[in-house]
């Protein structure tokens, strides 16, 4: 579906600390994936979003990025990007390819606020 939000990600400067408090205050559990220090985040729900816990970043340099950073599925990243330009916004991180996942940008509004668009495609190199 295109529009759908699937994805958000907790960024953290101390991934083990924040993994806990999740474990504890929701109940939810963690799973090694990728990079280090990066986790997919499972829920007894198993509906919904999909969600990463993650050492924190700066999408915006100098910017480092706080609150959940979410992802909402597109069918062209390529589109989207040239739409938010046009809507007032700029493109933050340009489209990069997730081997196995697909096709990433992100974009922040005009009043600053960053959203990724990835187009999935499981046979993504």
């Amino acid at each position: 579906m295109n529009g759908e939000l699937a994805h958000f990600a907790l960024n953290a400067d101390d991934v083990e600390a924040t993994k806990r408090f999740y474990e504890e205050v929701f109940g939810w559990r963690f799973e090694p994936w990728g990079p280090p220090d990066f986790f997919h985040i499972e829920t007894d729900a198993g509906t919904g979003p999909r969600g990463a816990l993650q050492r924190r970043r700066e999408l915006v340099p100098g910017t480092r990025t706080v609150g959940f950073e979410c992802t909402v599925t597109v069918s062209d990243v390529d589109a989207v990007a040239k739409a938010a330009v046009a809507a007032g916004g700029r493109v933050v991180m340009a489209r990069s390819t997730i081997s196995g996942v697909g096709d990433l940008v992100f974009v922040a509004d005009p009043s600053g606020n960053v959203v990724g668009a990835m187009r999935y495609d499981g046979s993504a190199e």
